[in-house]
């Protein structure tokens, strides 16, 4: 019997890359919370945004679980921290991302919340899914079919967001309750990994490594081989037992087990919210 409705292992990775002097990403890979800030490049205090963040959010490590209502509750406190830091006159701003362990009706969910376009996949038999949306001017020019996959990756305004916390933004964020399974594999990263890496190397990379250690530094490791342009950051997290869950699973990481798949990614799952 476990305290916890997911029993998890989990490591995280991080690099300045090979452009940038500082690294403005700050992570959180502590259970119940698994999450990536990256303090938003042209703000001097994105490093010290991110930090803030990830900070405010490490209060709550500990918990066997945490609810919406809790994790919102940070969202807010976070705004305040991060409107609060100012150098030189300018405001600082950071993204946010990742899954917080949660129970449902005594079954475990990764309570999956999004702010910009720092990113959140589940990887599972085989195959990858994007649970996050990109809130980036990119993201709305493709769900309005006023541009194609393909010119997205090269567009001058992919790095243009369009939500955050700080920097102006009102720091609206999505929230997705996703049923987890034993075998989940999620990856949270900054844009500095999936602007490097496609949705097709990131799945292989997940299911050649069994350990979500070697995981995590393979997937800096390679980002920084197709250009490093940006800060990368990468938390691996394997569930080893849900709660709840009462069909006989192998409960070896998803990553262990690679399966053929007909694309890189699915459909997002799970339920999706709004608010702050």
């Amino acid at each position: 019997m476990i305290d916890a409705p997911i029993h998890v292992r989990a490591a995280a990775a991080s690099h300045t890359g090979l452009r940038r002097r500082v690294n403005e990403d700050s992570f959180l890979a502590d259970a119940p919370l698994f999450l990536v800030a990256d303090g938003m490049g042209g703000h001097d205090a994105g490093d010290r945004a991110s930090a803030a963040v990830v900070a405010e959010f490490a209060q709550l490590v500990g918990a066997p679980s945490l609810g919406i209502d809790q994790v919102r509750a940070a969202l807010r406190r976070s705004r305040v921290r991060v409107e609060a830091i100012a150098s030189d006159g300018r405001a600082a701003g950071t993204t946010l991302t990742g899954v917080a362990i949660a129970e449902v009706g005594g079954v475990g969910y990764w309570l999956t919340v999004n702010v910009g376009d720092s990113r959140t996949y589940r990887f599972a038999n085989g195959l990858l899914e994007q649970i996050s949306v990109d809130h980036s001017v990119v993201q709305e020019l493709l769900d309005a079919g006023l541009l194609s996959g393909e010119d997205a990756v090269t567009d001058s305004r992919r790095n243009e967001i369009t939500r955050a916390i700080g920097a102006g933004s009102d720091g609206q964020a999505d929230y997705w309750m996703v049923p987890a399974e034993p075998g989940d594999r999620i990856l949270v990263c900054s844009d500095g990994l999936s602007g490097e890496l496609s949705a097709a190397r990131l799945r292989d990379i997940l299911a050649d490594e069994a350990d979500p250690a070697d995981a995590a530094t393979r997937l800096i490791h390679e980002a920084l081989v197709h250009g490093g342009r940006d800060n990368i950051t990468a938390v691996v997290v394997d569930a080893l037992a849900v709660t709840g869950y009462d069909d006989v699973f192998d409960t070896a990481p998803a990553g262990a087990r690679r399966g053929d798949a007909d694309s890189d990614t699915r459909p997002r799952a799970g339920t999706r919210g709004d608010g702050r």
